[in-house]
């Protein structure tokens, strides 16, 4: 595998070409990852659920955070890593200036933040200053508390219009990817289709530009399996043959499946 840039993602949506993507946490899925050709590793802050085990990310600190993106780093030398900033990391802007500037230093080539319209200038801060921006809207697991729970988002009146501006405010602000959570396929089909930058999905349907799941989730060893994920281990008999299925999987359309998705 060629070494992964942000430009590398967007000729693969200029092309219609989808890629996979895997959350990981350490060395050793990261070097999996990349030798099964997955183009991107998100270091997430879902760390606090399946490493360290919390009920919910809002735990998981800046340290946290650090320490394992540094971790994924060593492991991966051509994949394209991006790092979540965890909760209130960035509630004002020089937060996230500061926060962001660090897990860089720690090996990442993007950050994610979760929310919409009220990060705009937030986003165009940090990029303006060289730090590219991956956006996370839907299921935004920092807001867990606000949500009363994981649930899907984009159903109720109002909402698929307010979550696309949402979208198109955070490209317009410089981000450069978007990841797209728990919404209906139609949703996730639309906001993939009206940006020009590639859409991440979870359980957003197989219409956006790309898919990712966390490692443990595709394998089958999570405490809980959600609905959008596939255990790909019991397919394939080995760990890496698991993640050259998962991405064959994304590449050609056969996952998400409709049940993986929802309505």
């Amino acid at each position: 595998m060629k070494t992964i840039t942000i430009n590398t993602l967007s000729e693969l949506k200029r092309g219609g070409e989808k890629f996979p993507v895997v959350t990981a946490y350490d060395s050793t899925f990261a070097r999996l990852a990349e030798q099964a050709g997955i183009e991107v590793l998100l270091v997430g802050d879902s760390l606090g659920n399946v490493m360290l085990g919390y009920s919910s990310t809002i735990p998981v600190s800046m340290a946290d955070m650090v320490h394992h993106t540094a971790a994924v780093c060593r492991g991966s030398t051509k994949a394209f890593v991006i790092a979540d900033l965890p909760f209130m990391a960035y509630a004002t802007a020089e937060q996230a200036m500061t926060n962001a500037a660090a897990l860089m230093q720690a090996g990442a080539q993007m950050v994610k933040l979760e929310g919409g319209a009220w990060l705009a200038e937030t986003v165009a801060m940090l990029t303006e200053r060289g730090v590219p921006v991956c956006g996370h809207l839907g299921l935004t697991p920092q807001s867990v508390n606000k949500f009363g729970g994981y649930r899907v988002q984009g159903r109720g009146p109002g909402e698929g219009e307010r979550m696309l501006e949402d979208a198109r405010l955070l490209q317009e602000a410089g981000a450069g990817l978007l990841v797209l959570e728990c919404v209906p396929r139609e949703l996730g089909a639309r906001i993939s289709a009206e940006l020009a930058i590639p859409v991440i999905g979870i359980g957003a349907g197989t219409e956006t530009d790309a898919q990712v799941l966390v490692v443990q989730d595709l394998l089958g060893i999570s405490a809980r399996i959600p609905k959008f994920a596939q255990d790909f281990l019991a397919e394939s008999g080995s760990i890496l043959g698991a993640l050259r299925a998962y991405a064959a999987a994304v590449r050609d359309g056969s996952f998400p499946r409709p049940e993986h998705s929802f309505n």
